[in-house]
């Protein structure tokens, strides 16, 4: 299975309106750190189905939403629970460092 990717379009269903806690993997398609954090986001979607939406989005299709959170450097993780950004970790992160991060709002 491969992460969900969401959109300026439908950020709002998948992540704002979400009932379960999500984080939000901001990327880019030129990014080796992004690309270096692409299995952790995919096994961590695997581990946490039906308790967190571990989800994706393409930086340089997604202006407003990318805009909206001023994201600036990739990979930059965001958290929200209940459309609140709770946390915002940048750079490469290990798997436990993210899931205890996550975990944390569940």
């Amino acid at each position: 299975m491969n992460e969900k990717m969401v959109t300026d379009h439908n950020f709002h269903s998948e992540v704002i309106a979400s009932d379960i806690p999500v984080c939000v993997c901001f990327s880019a398609s030129w990014c080796r750190p992004c690309k270096e954090m692409a299995p952790v986001v995919k096994e961590l979607a695997e581990e946490l189905k039906g308790k967190a939406k571990i989800v994706k989005m393409n930086v340089e299709d997604n202006f407003a939403t990318t805009g909206e959170f001023g994201i600036m450097s990739v990979p930059t993780f965001l958290i929200f629970v209940k459309g609140s950004v709770k946390e915002q970790m940048n750079g490469v992160l290990t798997k436990a460092t993210l899931k205890e991060k996550i975990e944390k709002y569940l």
